[in-house]
């Protein structure tokens, strides 16, 4: 179910247009759909609006969509250093050193990352039940951590996350700079 409410994201002095969508699992960050991925069009029939970044099709969240090429640059340049707050769910608990790691930068095999800001989330934050859900294994425990970043590479949370020991299990972007996923349910939008 798709929605939209009167524009809250438009100033009077401008006519720009900004989305704020849930992504759900599954879900390429284009209009078009491709192989076993659905497309934003499912979701979002709006012409004229294009992807302000990117969130990959196994990843959930935030993902914002606007008319204007300026905007939608600041907002997907990691130039700009627009903060992007991910919340993570991993295979097993962090200690403090894992944290540590995160929040000084790790290497990966494209070089350091910048440092992020990384804590353990206790309790976990009340997410909706993804489809399919998680793989699970009974004798390893799993964590939700919120981690900050300012840059974008591919895939780059869950490479930080397995290169402290701690593999991805689900990713959910939560905010992009000041704006959240706050009264979005997944597939849902609003602008």
């Amino acid at each position: 179910m798709n929605r939209s409410s009167p524009s809250s994201s438009r100033s009077s002095s401008s006519s720009s247009r900004l989305i704020r969508f849930n992504k759900p699992y599954g879900v390429l960050s284009q209009f078009t759909p491709e192989g076993r991925w659905r497309g934003l069009k499912e979701f979002i029939d709006i012409p004229g609006v294009y992807v302000a970044g990117r969130l990959d099709a196994d990843s959930e969240g935030l993902l914002l969509l606007t008319d204007d090429g300026r905007l939608q640059a600041r907002i997907a340049d990691p130039r700009f250093k627009m903060e992007k707050v991910y919340w993570v769910q991993v295979e097993g608990v962090p200690g403090e050193e894992a944290l540590a790691a995160l929040r000084n930068g790790v290497m990966l095999n494209d070089g350091p990352t910048r440092p992020a800001r990384a804590r353990l989330l206790d309790p976990p934050p009340e997410v909706w039940e993804r489809t399919p859900p998680i793989r699970e294994r009974k004798s390893i425990p799993t964590a939700w951590i919120e981690l900050a970043i300012r840059e974008g590479r591919n895939r780059q949370v869950r490479r930080m996350t397995a290169a402290v020991g701690l593999p991805t299990l689900r990713l959910i972007r939560a905010a992009i700079g000041p704006h959240t996923l706050e009264g979005l349910a997944p597939g849902t939008w609003i602008d």
